[in-house]
């Protein structure tokens, strides 16, 4: 299942998040299985979840349910009963294969109200130039420093256009596009923004709206990323699947 995390639920903790799944799975009447043992718990698995904060279109889960499930009327009926901001987008039949195996990379888009268009460009260029740029942050174990540059793989600069949440009149917006390659630990695009401080002293005056767009397999030959639930899609449409409605997956 692919949905989108919007608007002011992009504040929402992973957690928080995963609550409401679970009342809307029961409110939609899905048959969803649970876990044995003396605290069963739904059989719900989240893939490469977006950090809090950071709005999405590309979020991913998978169910497991005790009867077949018609994709089409699981998708209307869990969107329905989510709030406005969690937004369900895609649902299929699971075939073989682990979806956190497929999510390869994510494409983000990270909207700088304020900053300076040459100053980000100048700042991109020693970035990219860079062989190392050795970032740190701090996690739940302490401070840790690792590699921001390895994991990036595209890294652009566009004119912004439109307003955002922290944007004034007449005031610029640079946007950024990057493409970073999921690797351990991740890099997150804040990371990526640390990095153009270090390497060109750039920072944004006020705090960056992040947004992923996308996330799944990488085309190696093309650099694009691929539709992580489209394997799914064509094993159901003409392959071997595994047992039918065994899973609801995305």
């Amino acid at each position: 299942m692919r949905y989108a995390k919007r608007g002011r639920l992009r504040f929402t903790s992973h957690r928080d998040i995963s609550r409401a799944v679970e009342r809307a799975v029961r409110r939609a009447g899905i048959p969803v299985a649970y876990s044995a043992g003396f605290s069963p718990h739904p059989k719900i698995s989240y893939a490469g979840a977006a950090p809090t904060g950071v709005a999405s279109e590309a979020e991913y889960l998978e169910i497991g349910v005790t009867t077949p499930c018609d994709p089409q009327h699981v998708r209307i009926d869990l969107d329905g009963s989510l709030p406005p901001g969690l937004d369900v987008l895609d649902v299929v039949v699971a075939g073989p294969g682990a979806l956190a195996d497929r999510l390869e990379v994510s494409e983000w888009e990270v909207r700088l109200p304020g900053a300076d268009r040459e100053h980000a460009d100048t700042a991109v260029q020693k970035f990219l130039a860079a062989g190392h740029v050795e970032v740190e942050r701090l996690t739940k174990k302490g401070p840790r420093r690792f590699d921001a540059r390895e994991a990036v793989l595209r890294l652009t600069v566009l004119e912004g256009t439109g307003r955002t949440a922290a944007q004034v009149p007449g005031q610029s917006c640079v946007i950024l596009r990057m493409v970073v390659r999921h690797m351990t630990p991740a890099v997150r695009p804040d990371d990526v923004l640390t990095g153009l401080r270090l390497v060109a002293d750039f920072a944004p005056p006020v705090p960056p709206e992040v947004t992923r767009l996308a996330q799944g397999p990488l085309d190696a030959s093309t650099g694009a990323l691929a539709d992580p639930l489209d394997l799914d899609r064509d094993i159901t449409r003409g392959g071997e699947a595994g047992p039918a409605g065994e899973h609801v997956a995305g």
